[in-house]
């Protein structure tokens, strides 16, 4: 079952979230969307997730469960 969360990112998190997300078995994407234009990256890719624009929301998706994954996207989530 695919999972989507909606989460804020900042310079100062991005390490951190892509560190949990590169001990995850599964794929995750993360995309933005600016000016009607989708991004989307591999979520265990540094230079991806840092080239993604951090001044609005971004869309994780993901199919399988980590416990330390879902904690921090808990962390990161927003209620939108």
């Amino acid at each position: 079952m695919e999972k989507k969360k909606v989460i804020r990112l900042t310079p100062d998190t991005v390490g951190r979230f892509v560190e949990r997300a590169s001990h995850c078995d599964f794929d995750i994407d993360i995309a933005n969307i600016s000016h009607g234009r989708r991004y989307l990256v591999d979520a265990k890719s540094l230079l991806g997730v840092l080239g993604l624009d951090f001044s609005g929301n971004l869309v994780v998706t993901y199919s399988g469960e980590n416990e330390e994954f879902e904690t921090m996207l808990a962390q990161l989530q927003t209620a939108g």
